[in-house]
């Protein structure tokens, strides 16, 4: 197993770190304990030894069943992580409660890597204004935490604002090769390498997306290494970044965690071959939108209600990866008067697209082709 250093605070992680939000739930809805405990034993019998969960993660039975399953094991050769829901906090009681509820659920005295759940700059604004940081500095002070950081959910800005005002021990961000332009960002996790702040990498394969890739962008890795995985590439572009210290992967199957094994356990940056195909590889998927649509929202709102910019999401999104179950349920869930059958071609939309799109024409296409998903 590859493991990390965090210079800043001497913890030695490694690399590989096991995400608990996906628990697999049997027929009636439950969590599959038995099996989350023999892919917990599997991976830390292989070396990993950081573990991710939640206040909020399935219902608040992911502490509860991670505690459980480490509880077998020394406490000092492995590392839990937890957040403290954020949006739930209003007071400095309320997150006293709440942590000691996750100690309770957890069934340990201390808590290794502790986060502010999924902030933006309105949210830690306001936990500022309530002294939460400074509570939890008087946590980690009384040992009861050892490590102190945030997971992030906002744009560059934010990040920068909330990285420089004060001294963290890690942050947390969404990062892979998809989406290096999008919330924090590259420029973020270069900044974090500035300050010397580790970071934790969720989302390594967007949701499962960049695990399950469409053929004509496939080729470009085929070409290089015809047995690795979609998602072995996505891991690999993360892990070659030096600041990155731990990758979670919400894996709830066994061959999930025996694919992710074969790439921790003997862990090669990407060379400079192998960068160059993942960059083919994010043009190709670019390359495969279905139109122009940039999210502006210009165009809305639509004298009849269609919700264009949601439409052309979905379009060009199912266009990029191809995922028909994704983007069949997407489809499904949108309210039926704000589907582009709609549209009555009054082109009040088009005469405010900055991008110049046919829209008319592309509702009636997208229209056509999403309704068609089997």
């Amino acid at each position: 197993m590859e493991y990390r250093t965090m210079e800043n605070i001497g913890a030695k992680t490694s690399l590989l770190g096991f995400g608990c939000m996906r628990f697999t739930s049997k027929k009636d809805g439950s969590v599959n304990i038995k099996k989350a405990f023999a892919l917990i034993d599997e991976a830390y019998k292989n070396g990993v030894n950081y573990f991710d969960t939640a206040y909020a993660y399935l219902n608040g039975e992911s502490e509860k069943i991670v505690g459980a399953a480490l509880a077998r094991y020394p406490r000092e050769s492995f590392y839990v992580a937890t957040k403290l829901p954020t949006w739930l906090i209003d007071s400095k009681e309320k997150a006293e409660a709440i942590f000691n509820e996750q100690l309770t659920r957890l069934g340990m005295d201390y808590i290794d890597f502790y986060l502010l759940h999924a902030i933006g700059r309105g949210s830690y604004d306001k936990l500022v204004s309530l002294g939460i940081p400074e509570l939890c500095e008087k946590w980690r002070a009384e040992g009861k935490i050892r490590y102190f950081g945030f997971s992030f959910h906002d744009n560059y800005d934010a990040f920068e604002y909330i990285l420089k005002s004060r001294k963290w021990d890690f942050c947390q961000i969404q990062l892979n090769y998809m989406d290096s332009d999008e919330q924090a960002t590259m420029r973020g996790y270069e900044l974090t390498e500035r300050l010397g702040v580790p970071v934790i990498i969720m989302e390594p394969v967007k949701g499962g997306t960049l695990a399950r890739l469409p053929r004509p962008v496939m080729r470009h890795f085929k070409a290089i290494d015809p047995n690795a995985s979609a998602a072995s590439w996505a891991m690999r572009w993360c892990g070659s970044l030096p600041n990155v210290k731990v990758i979670l992967s919400g894996m709830n199957e066994r061959s999930q965690l025996v694919d992710n094994l074969a790439t921790f356990n003997e862990f090669r940056p990407l060379s400079e071959e192998e960068q160059a195909a993942v960059a083919a590889a994010k043009a190709t998927i670019l390359s495969r939108v279905r139109n122009g649509c940039t999210g502006c929202r210009y165009c809305v709102p639509c004298p009849k209600g269609v919700d264009i910019p949601h439409v052309f999401g979905i379009w060009n999104e199912y266009g990029r990866y191809m995922r028909r179950a994704d983007t069949r349920r997407r489809w499904q869930w949108m309210k039926a008067e704000t589907k582009p059958d709609r549209c009555v071609a009054c082109g009040a939309c088009e005469k405010k697209c900055p991008q110049k799109l046919h829209i008319i024409d592309d509702l009636r296409k997208a229209n056509a082709e999403l309704s068609a998903i089997k």
